[in-house]
This record gives C-alpha cells, sequence and structure tokens, in this order.
C-alpha cells in the first residue's frame, strides 16, 4: 500500500475514530485502527467489538492495500508531523514507513485479517433525518440514561419508530426524559430498540447542526451515517420498562415561572450542598417560589422568584443536578411545572414535544 495524504486529513479522520480504540483489552488487535485504501479514498476503522467506527478521507492512492496500524502511536506521530502531505507505506513483515517532508517513521503494524469484521445492515429499517432534529432530541435525552450497570437495559436511549414518526425515551429510575417528532417515515416502520450510551456519546462528538443524519436498524445492530463518519453499534437486548406507568395521568397545580431566573437561584442554593445533603427545597407560594438550602456546619442560601400559581402552598425538595439538567437545553422562558403534590413526581413540559418528569427527595 503506498497512499498520500494531507496531515490536517488524517489527523482529523483518526480523532473521528479514537473514541473506541481500548488499550485495556484482552484482545490487541482492538488497540490497532485498520487503514485500507478506497478509490481515491484512504479508510480508517476502529471498534472495541460494541461500537465500530468509519471515516473516509480524501488521499492520493498509488498502490491499494490495508493493514492495522497501533492506534495512540499513530495519533501521536501525526499530531507531530509537519503541515504537509504525508506517505504511508507498508513493507514486509507489516512494517509501516510514514513520510512528510524531512520526518520519517517506521512502526509494525499486524496483518488486517486479524482485525474483526464489522457488521452489515440492509436497508430495509432505514430512515433519513435532518442532524439539527436528530442532535436535538439526544440533547434533551441522553442526560437521564442511566449508569447503573445492574440495570443495563437503561443504559442507552430508547428509539420508538413508527408512523406517527420517531420517540426518545431515557431514564434512571429517578428522571425521565421523553422527546417525540412527527417525521415522515416509511408507513410500515414499527419498532423499538435501545441504543447504549456508548454510541451516543460517539454520535454527539461529530453530529453538527446542518445536515442529514441516515439511521438504519438491523436485528441487534444500529448504524449511524453523518459527515463521512459511520457508527455501528450493537443495540441493548432486553425490554425496556413500560416508561408509560411513569408519567402521571393528572396533576392538579401549575406553575408559570421565568426559565432563567428559576435556573440561577437553583445553581446558587445548589453551591451549598454537600454529598450527605443534595436536596435543595422549593417553598411554592401564590406569587412566589423560594428556593433555598440549609446544611448544618456550611451554610444557608436563599432566593425568591416571582412566580404564578393558583393551587395550595406547600414544599418539595429536589436533587439540584436533575433540574438543572432537565431545564437547561427547554427553549420556551416561560416554564410550565405542573405538581401533584409534595412527595409526588413534578412534571415539566416544553410544548407538545418534550416531557420531563423528576421524583422529589427528601429535604435534609
Amino acid at each position: 500500500m503506498i497512499v498520500k495524504v494531507q496531515k490536517n486529513k488524517l489527523l482529523k479522520g483518526l480523532q473521528a475514530v479514537m473514541g473506541v480504540v481500548t488499550t485495556k483489552n484482552t484482545l490487541p488487535i482492538l488497540s490497532n485502527i485498520l487503514i485500507q485504501t478506497k478509490t481515491n479514498t484512504l479508510e480508517l476503522i476502529a471498534t472495541d467489538l460494541d461500537v465500530g467506527i468509519i471515516t473516509t478521507i480524501e488521499s492520493e492512492v498509488i498502490e491499494e492495500g490495508a493493514i492495522t496500524i497501533p492506534a495512540k502511536k499513530f495519533m501521536d506521530i501525526v499530531k507531530e508531523l509537519p503541515e504537509a502531505t504525508a506517505t504511508i507505506t507498508t513493507k514486509k513483515n507489516n512494517i509501516i514507513n510514514i513520510e512528510c517532508e524531512s520526518s520519517f517513521f517506521k512502526i509494525i503494524g499486524i496483518p488486517k485479517e486479524e482485525f474483526p469484521k464489522l457488521p452489515k445492515l440492509t436497508d430495509k429499517n432505514k430512515i433519513t433525518l435532518t442532524q439539527s432534529v436528530f442532535k436535538e432530541m439526544l440533547t434533551m435525552t441522553a442526560f437521564a440514561v442511566s449508569h447503573d450497570e445492574t440495570r443495563y437495559v437503561l443504559n442507552g436511549i430508547l428509539v420508538v419508530l413508527n408512523k406517527d414518526g420517531m420517540k426518545m425515551v431515557a431514564t434512571d429510575g429517578r428522571r425521565l426524559a421523553i422527546i417525540k417528532k412527527t417525521l415522515e417515515l416509511p408507513k410500515d416502520i414499527n419498532m423499538k430498540v435501545v441504543v447504549p450510551t456508548k454510541a451516543i456519546r460517539e454520535i454527539g462528538r461529530i453530529i453538527l447542526d446542518e445536515g442529514d443524519v441516515v439511521v438504519c436498524f438491523g436485528e441487534n445492530q444500529a448504524m449511524f451515517t453523518l459527515n463521512n463518519i459511520t457508527i455501528i453499534s450493537r443495540l441493548i437486548e432486553g425490554e425496556f420498562p413500560s416508561y408509560e406507568q411513569a408519567i402521571p395521568k393528572q396533576y392538579k397545580d401549575k406553575l408559570l415561572i421565568n426559565k432563567d431566573k428559576f435556573l440561577v437561584a437553583i445553581k446558587r442554593a445548589a453551591l451549598l450542598t454537600t454529598p450527605d445533603s443534595q436536596s435543595v427545597k422549593l417553598d411554592v407560594f401564590k406569587d412566589k417560589l423560594v428556593v433555598s438550602k440549609q446544611t448544618p456546619n456550611v451554610g444557608e442560601a436563599k432566593e425568591e422568584v416571582g412566580c404564578k400559581y393558583s393551587g395550595g402552598e406547600f414544599f418539595i425538595g429536589f436533587n439540584p443536578s436533575y433540574l438543572l439538567e432537565g431545564l437547561i437545553n427547554i427553549k420556551q422562558q416561560e416554564l410550565n411545572i405542573e405538581f401533584a403534590g409534595a412527595e409526588k413526581p413534578a412534571m415539566i413540559k416544553d410544548g407538545e414535544d418534550y416531557l420531563y418528569i423528576v421524583l422529589p427527595m427528601q429535604i435534609t
């Protein structure tokens, strides 16, 4: 293999795939990246057996070929190359030469045959949507994914596809985030899959506010193609909990409050939380909301925020991080919070598309 490629393009391609390269695996080949030539392009492939990433780089292919190369060492070398065209050449005994102006490196690779083959998905369940919509849906749900490995099915986002459009759901058992979008999808599509956090994180690193993303779902795999990068991921097996049952059917008291003023009040009160005393207190009155935190041996914070509320006065406690993470991406300035009592979950809406439910905490 002999290929010429611009240093900056090669570096960008490596940055796109490095997220799934692992050095803590029993298989040494997973610490390598597969580099192989295509027509006028160089293809970089990395995988950890759960998630695989493929990206293509414009290049001048002089002689076709393929080999795997130690990922971290290759990345370190490319970072230090001059801003010029690099020439990558494979020799006998899996030796790889890297030349760029007066710089020269020789490293040892592993034959391509030892690299795991990534699955190929058909176009049967393929959809195309704008990256901006997909990005919004991920942003509004990913923060609520569980990281408890004993509840593995919650370690991802539930994606529901049907004739009405797409819905994403995430929960860690203490909060629930749901967003839905009306989209033109194939009429016969009807499926539910759970996309793991690792794949969500890699998509989040490369997704933009423009362009399209092509999503293809298989029986136990999903493929996402955007910006000349393809991410292939295993899906989480198991039955996602019936989240509909967690949505309270009836709320009696609604509170309207300015989102930004509420957020900064929560942030200030959260400054006095400790690992042993995490909850902040909300005292709800007819025309004001009092956000406070009192921590023994630390101090006290209190702030009033004007609001509109017609229900009975009460107080309730919440983990401030749960409130902040759920509210920060909501667009509308007048926040609609619905309560069903001091011991019941609060429900926050953003129009008809977004719903966030958070359980209260005991006030310590």
